[in-house]
Formats: structure tokens, sequence, C-alpha cells
């Protein structure tokens, strides 16, 4: 027995010795320090204003109530006298953060959220009452997560005592007052849209509204602000399977970068219309560039379009339109400038409809035009009468592609150019394109013109430069040859355009919309030959077929396609669970009218190469396939700065931020990758 009894007084001395430095180092481990601090006294039947103060290590940071698309906010289990009770938590204004298109609502550096305690009216005066909370919270960088929790304690003293605790006048001025007026809001063109009422001379730099209520929005789509006199329209983008029969509403509007914000709490009601775009900063896209370089960047981004394969299909008419420059210094001039005006015509009505469209709720990307299966359409009927006017069938003077150069002509092949060749993007033009759906409508028009003059700056330095003209052949009688020969790659435009009729209507859609062109082409025959009874005829058919094509349109159901890299299909969840194996992920977007993205595809990606590498690596491949609207992958595009396709994304292996990829692959550019995995 003195033996048992030494040893165990032995065990209680080391634990009284190890036990303080082993809690300490517990408490240590946390990367979010916490603290429970009490105002003040408590007064018998009234409340005491509690603390739990975060300090977050460097490169850490915790969460909002509302996380956005992930982590979780602080839990809370209470240990209190019986009658004594705890209310809900208020927050200072939080800090978005946007990891891999996924939206956070969090807090980096130290904050406070604040907590009333109500007294029972019983509690006698003098006494000193302990309470205990364990808390849990979630610890994260931009790589890693940690779930923590501690077990916080203070002593409350009912009763006249020691003053208030100085440091709560700043987190109470941390917390976003409530506005005295309720928010109305409702539902409409996928959207939610919120009246705010606030003074128009309430000056807001940089807003963001957090939304209290999960699941409702989308978090990291972009967010539209208004100013309609007294009133802050917002718009948000819904989350997919919204609960649109919410009665009430609540959250946070950051104002702007310096923590000031109102909490607002909202209910059904009617939501004015119009008012002036609010010029939210850049803060969307974090890294925007300045507004000078992106201009810089959509010209060089134009200009490299003329070598991009999507130019491909409109290379005829470009060549004519050089070959023809040579006929005379005024007549180049001309033409030049009248192409020019086509194209940036062209390029600032794509623009302008697309803002209007997405202002009106859409979810749309640039070369949305592609995606509607009646502009392929009128782009077959167009490419088929331009191969039979190549092939000598006709003439087509509006164009004014083979004979004398008229300015209308090249005003023509300009706005056809422009249309037909900014479906994808190219170095460049990626990052301008994007911000050009997060910037004001007046700096957007000012992106879409300077790539138009892009697109135009080679033809319209033939007309003004002497020496450039000079070195194009003569005009003659090859020019006759040359166009005939130039109907073959637009003969393959056209077959490309039907493949695709066929992709997003079905195949008596395409045959339908062929059979147009055909008539089309047929008629244009037959009016110049002054044939008018067969013409009758023929357009009478061409209207029947206009009637019947509409309704025929039946999309083909979404196949996934075999990929010789085992890629699958793309979505937030499927990129959620690749990265949570901690294996290395590729992601490319591609569309069916993209020709950058096929030829990327049979360079780089669709490779055995390429497989052999992503094997070795245990790479994941996701593929969102962009051919038809889908907003889930234009929200995404947007998140990430990409006005459209190509984009291409690199996640390494155990985490990190992604690899954005050049949009003109190398056949090495991805077995590099997987082999430095």
């Amino acid at each position: 027995m003195p033996v048992i009894r030494f040893i165990a007084s032995l065990l209680a001395l080391l634990a009284a010795i190890f036990m303080p430095s082993l809690a300490a180092a517990q408490v240590r481990a946390n990367h979010i320090a916490a603290e429970l601090v009490a105002e003040g006294p408590a007064t018998p039947g009234g409340t005491v204003e509690l603390a739990f103060v975060m300090k977050p290590e460097e490169g850490w940071h915790g969460y909002w109530a509302n996380p956005g698309d992930a982590g979780y906010g602080m839990e809370l289990a209470w240990s209190l006298p019986q009658g004594w009770s705890a209310g809900d938590l208020t927050y200072p204004v939080p800090q978005t953060l946007l990891i891999s298109g996924m939206m956070n609502h969090v807090y980096e550096g130290p904050y406070a959220v604040l907590v009333p305690l109500s007294v029972p009216a019983g509690v006698p005066s003098g006494t000193v009452v302990p309470i205990s909370v364990e808390a849990n919270w979630l610890a994260c960088t931009d790589k890693i997560c940690v779930p923590e929790q501690a077990l916080l304690a203070a002593s409350i003293k009912v009763g006249p005592g020691a003053p208030n605790e100085p440091r709560f006048d700043g987190w109470r001025a941390a917390v976003p007052p409530l506005i005295d007026q309720a928010a109305s809001f409702s539902f409409g063109n996928n959207k939610l849209r919120i009246g705010i009422p606030l003074p128009s001379s309430l000056e807001i730099a940089a807003p963001h509204l957090f939304l209290s209520e999960t699941g409702l929005i989308d978090y990291a789509a972009p967010q539209t602000f208004r100013r309609n006199g007294d009133m802050l329209v917002a718009e948000l983008a819904l989350a997919e399977g919204a609960d649109r029969s919410a009665q009430a509403i609540s959250g946070i509007l950051k104002l702007d970068d310096s923590g000031n914000g109102v909490s607002f709490a909202g209910v059904p009601g009617d939501v004015p219309k119009g008012g002036i775009p609010l010029d939210t900063g850049r803060e969307t896209v974090e890294g925007l560039p300045a507004f000078p370089l992106l201009l810089a960047m959509a010209l060089a981004g134009g200009l490299l379009l003329n070598i991009m394969p999507c130019v491909f299909p409109i290379l005829s008419l470009k060549a004519l339109s050089l070959a023809r420059a040579g006929e005379s210094e005024a007549e180049a001039r001309r033409e030049g400038l009248a192409y020019t005006a086509g194209v940036i015509l062209a390029c600032l009505g794509l623009g302008a409809l697309m803002l209007a469209l997405r202002a009106g709720g859409a979810e749309i990307g640039w070369a949305f035009q592609l995606q509607e299966p009646g502009v392929v359409a009128a782009l077959l009927v167009l490419a088929v009468a331009i191969t039979a006017n190549f092939a000598g069938l006709y003439e087509l003077p509006s164009l004014s592609v083979s004979g004398g150069g008229q300015p209308m002509g090249a005003f023509g092949t300009g706005l056809l150019a422009a249309f037909v060749a900014t479906p994808c993007t190219g170095p460049f033009m990626a990052a301008a394109m994007g911000a050009a759906l997060l910037l004001p409508p007046i700096e957007a028009m000012l992106l879409f013109a300077a790539l138009g003059l892009g697109i135009a700056l080679p033809f319209l330095a033939l007309g003004f430069i002497p020496a450039l003209r000079r070195r194009l052949p003569r005009p003659g009688k090859w020019m006759n040859i040359f166009r005939k020969v130039m109907a073959v790659p637009m003969a393959l435009t056209a077959l490309a355009l039907l493949w695709l009729c066929w992709r997003l209507g079905g195949s008596t859609f395409a045959v339908l919309a062929l059979w147009i062109a055909v008539q089309i082409v047929l008629i244009i025959v037959t009016y110049q030959r002054a044939n008018w009874r067969v013409l009758a005829v023929e357009v009478i058919a061409l209207a029947a077929l206009l009637v019947i094509t509409p309704r025929e349109f039946a999309p083909p159901a979404a196949v996934s396609e075999s990929s010789l890299i085992a890629a699958k299909p793309f979505s937030e969840a499927a990129l959620a669970e690749a990265r949570a194996s901690g294996k290395p992920v590729f992601v490319w977007f591609t569309a069916d009218w993209c020709l950058t993205c096929k030829v990327n595809e049979g360079v780089a990606i669709e490779r055995e190469e390429t497989k052999q590498a992503f094997e070795k690596a245990g790479v994941v491949a996701l593929v969102g396939d962009w051919t038809r609207r889908d907003p889930a992958i234009t929200r995404f595009l947007t998140a990430r700065g990409a006005g459209g396709v190509p984009l291409y994304l690199w996640y390494p292996a155990g985490g990190g931020e992604p690899q954005q990829l050049p949009q003109v692959l190398t056949p090495s550019s991805l077995t590099q990758l997987a082999e430095g995995n």
C-alpha cells in the first residue's frame, strides 16, 4: 500500500507539473485564439453584453454566420445557471474571399462577435455567477481548413462593480446598425431583387450584400446595384433550386472596404425598376487590371484574333478584301474605313445586346449568339449563299467581294467578319471580355469598341499605308480563280454550321435549315435570270419552310462524348469532390462552335501522350460543355473573370489556387504539368 500511495503521489505531482503546459499547448494549437469577455457588471432583470474575441493567425480566417459556398460559422453550447439565457449573435461586417470560384464570407483579421446575456430579476446583488460555453468554429487558409473548439468561461458580477470594459465601444461600433425601415424583395428572371431604403446622399464606394438565408442566392455570381432616389436596388442571382416562397430575409450591406455597413430586414413587396447603375468598383474579380491596360488588352486581343482558328471561316472574305485593296489609294482608304466601321459597329452591337440581356437576368457570356439555334441557322444560310457566290453561281453586289471596290460592300464584310470571328477568346482578349461583364456599361462598351478596332487594324493599316498595299498583288483575272478557290473553305464553314445546327436543334431542324439555305440560293439565281413565275413558286416554298422549321426544333439529349482522357462532366460539386481527393485536377471549358477549343483539344488534350501522363499522375479531368446555354457554367466563367471559352484551369495536387493556362495550348502544355505533379 505505501508503494501504491507513492506511485499515486508521483503521478499527481507529474500531472500538476505537466498538465498546465499541455493545456496551454492545446490552446495555442488553435489557429484562431478565442476569448470570452463580459462588458461589465449585470443588473438583476437586465442584460449584459458578452464578446467572443477572435484573433486569427496570419493567413487564417474565420467565418460569418452564413459562410457562403464553404465553411461554417460559430456554434455554441452554453452552460448557464437556471433562468439565465443568451441571445442571438451579432457579427461585424464580413469580407469576401473568392477561392477557386467559391465565395466565402470571412474575417481575416481580429474581430469580435457580440451576444446579449439576460439576467433573472431575482439574482441577489453582489453575486458573482460563473458561466461557460463550448464554442466550435472553422479556421481556414486558402489551402486547408481545421475545425477548432474551446471551452470559454467568464464570471458575471451582479450589481455595482468595476467600470465597463472599454474595448466594447470599438466592438459595438463594428456591428452594422439596423436601418429603421424595412427593405422589400421580389423574385423574377432567376434573380432576387432587393430594395433597401438608403438616403441618396449616403456614399456607397464598394457595395456587397451578405444574405443571412442560406441556399437562396449564388454567392459567387456578380451583384449589381442601382440608385433609384432614396432606394438602393440590388440584384442577386438565385441559386439552383432556390426556395422562392421566402416571406422574410435579412442580411448585411457592405458599403465600403473599411468595414462600414448596415443591417437590414426585408419583406415581400414591390422593388423599383430602373435607376442609375452604381459603380461598384472592381472588387468582384480580384486583381482586375486598370482600365487603360484592359483597353490595350482588348485591342491586342482583337488584333491577334485575326490569326486565331476562330477567324478561319471568314478568311475567304478577308483574303479578297486584301487583294482588292491594291486597286487604288482612294478606294483602299474608303474601304479600310468602311470595313473598320462595320467591325466596330458589330462588336458594339453584340456587346450592347449581351449587357442588356444580362441586365434582364439572362446568364450569358461572350459569343452567346452561337448558343442560339436560330442565329446558327441564319449563319448557315449566309455561309451557303456566300459559297455559291464565290463559286460563281451569281453576284452579291451588296457584299462587293469580287467586283469594284464599294464602301458599302466593305462595311458589310466588316459586319460579317466581326459577327462570325468573335465566338472564341484569344490571348489578352479573355481578361478584357471578362472585365466587360463586370464594369459599368460605358467602360464595357469602350472595351468592345477597342476589340473591334483590333480586329480591323490590319485592314485599316492597308488603307492608309501605301507601302503595305504595294506588297499586295495587282488585281487581275487571277482574282476570279482565287474567288472560286475560296469557295472551298467557305463550304467547309457551312458544313461546320450544319453540324452545329444538328447539335443544337436535332437532325430534322438541321436538314430544314440547309433546305432554307439552298432555297434562298435558288431564289437569288432565279431572280437574276428574271424567271418570275418560277420565282413565285420558290418564294412560296421558302415561306412554308420558314413556318415549319421552328416547329421541328428538338434539341438532342445531352450525351457525354467519349473522351480519351476519361473526362467527367463539370459541376461545382464534381470539382469540389475532385479537389477533396487531393489529386491534381484539370478543368476545361469548351463549345462545339469554338474552333480554338477544338484545335486545342486535338493538339494538346485528346492525345495518347496526355492520357498516359494523366493516368500516371492520377489527374482528374472535368469538362464543361458551353455549346448550349448553361447558367452554372456562365456563372463560373464570370467568377473566374472569363468572358467566354476556352478556359483551362489546373488545380495542383493537395490543394492550392488553380493555374489558368494560356488559351492556345501546345502539345506539351498538359504533359509537363502532369509530370510536375
